[in-house]
């Protein structure tokens, strides 16, 4: 009997403890009427916004993206130069293929020729029409090789030398450089565009018509 009672008691005095006063608010919003229960807003970063990262020795990294272009000016340890054509759609396949191979070896330095800030003085003086003639590398000594040389030398330098090395031998070598002179002499008229003396004079009128006006300056 005692025991009944005491547990009779117990259960009266725990309704008692965990029942919630008449006055306090009973809706799901409860955090709404008690300002310490509001939730905060997480913050978000704005996308684009750089910022740092503090290292173990308390030197700042900055999170700016790494440089991954493949070539033009991207690599000071470049071993050979390539002048290429831009404006040469069979030219590109190849320049393709290199910068494909180039992105694991960062070997070559490519420089489109057709480009308006070509300058002859910052390749060895090869002035446009000298490297539309026919192919044109310069290698990092300041050594300029051209036709099925500056092919070999490429490729080399991205670990695909196998491909022209058979063009250093006789009577290979000479053929191979017969076959690309005739490949070079033709090349705008089998890319369907107009003969070299055209494109120079076009180039010369453009150049002509940027230094009268502010047209390529903008």
């Amino acid at each position: 009997m005692a025991l009944r009672g005491a547990i009779s008691v117990g259960r009266r005095s725990n309704t008692r403890l965990f029942s919630v006063p008449r006055h306090f608010p009973t809706s799901h919003n409860v955090s709404a009427s008690i300002p310490l229960l509001k939730p905060s807003p997480i913050p978000r970063c704005k996308s684009g916004v750089r910022f740092s990262i503090r290292a173990v020795n308390g030197s700042v990294v900055d999170s700016k993206p790494l440089n991954k272009e493949s070539g033009e000016g991207s690599s000071e340890n470049w071993k050979v130069k390539m002048l290429y054509d831009g404006e040469c759609p069979l030219c590109m396949r190849e320049v393709n293929v290199l910068r494909e191979s180039n992105e694991g070896y960062r070997t070559i330095k490519f420089v489109d020729i057709s480009s308006d800030e070509y300058s002859p003085e910052d390749n060895q003086g090869l002035d446009y029409e000298t490297v539309m003639g026919r192919i044109h590398a310069i290698q990092s000594d300041g050594t300029v090789v051209k036709d099925v040389e500056a092919f070999r030398k490429l490729y080399e330098a991205v670990g695909l030398g196998w491909v022209y090395a058979i063009t250093k031998y006789e009577p290979i070598a000479s053929i191979a450089d017969a076959v690309y002179g005739v490949w070079a002499k033709y090349r705008l008229q089998v890319t369907g565009r107009p003969p070299l003396e055209e494109v120079l004079e076009a180039r010369r009128k453009k150049k002509e018509m940027c230094e009268d006006s502010k047209v390529c300056k903008m």
